[in-house]
């Protein structure tokens, strides 16, 4: 089975964190979320030394997603997700990197990704689950053979995304993470697209929002 790594780079000022995931022995990977800080996320690949294959969204928000073109346009891969329901905040990376101080562009991805789908990370295979609430289109990526799933902004260590924009939806978000997140397995570390990782057996037991 590969051996499966993953390294953080928080980037931007909301310190979102940036992923790079890989296979030890191939080197390949991909970078999920890259929103920003593009200098810092190559200077890791390079120490890594990681063969990134892909770039991989989780949602459309600027902290998540504002790199992605640029970086894809660098490294002359693809990008895949996140699901086609978060288009219109692709679309409008510009303008809230305007409003967020952010620079942002507008990316288009090679792949929108589904609930059902699979997506392979340097030879690992991960299951994509639709998971909305925060974004129209958020996606979570679970790999079930080393019980990591990596979630975006659905859920957090105590907490859960913010659903207070006008396209979120609280009660949709709980009902995701109630039901397709949860009963991955109380093994399963969950891995946020902000602060520290945790697990689903810590987050039953102490999440207020899931009580």
């Amino acid at each position: 089975m590969p051996e499966l790594k993953v390294a953080v780079v928080p980037v931007t000022p909301f310190q979102q964190n940036c992923s790079i995931v890989w296979d030890e022995t191939s080197k390949r990977g991909a970078v999920i979320d890259p929103g920003g800080d593009i200098p810092r996320i190559l200077a890791a690949l390079k120490e890594l030394e990681v063969i990134p294959e892909k770039i991989v969204l989780t949602h459309g928000h600027i902290d998540h997603a504002a790199g992605a073109a640029e970086l894809a346009e660098t490294l002359n891969i693809p990008v895949e997700g996140p699901h086609e329901g978060d288009k219109f905040l692709l679309d409008n990376l510009p303008a809230d990197g305007v409003r967020t101080g952010i620079p942002g562009r507008a990316v288009t991805p090679d792949r929108w990704l589904k609930e059902g789908d699979t997506l392979d990370i340097g030879g690992v295979t991960f299951d994509v689950l639709h998971v909305p609430g925060h974004t129209p289109g958020h996606i979570v990526l679970v790999n079930r053979d080393n019980r990591l799933a990596i979630v975006g902004d659905t859920l957090f260590q105590r907490s859960v995304g913010r659903t207070d924009f006008p396209y979120g939806d609280g009660p949709l978000l709980i009902r995701g993470i109630k039901e397709k997140i949860l009963p991955l397995g109380d093994a399963f570390t969950v891995l946020p697209g902000h602060g520290n990782a945790t697990n689903i057996a810590l987050e039953k037991r102490t999440n207020p929002f899931l009580r």
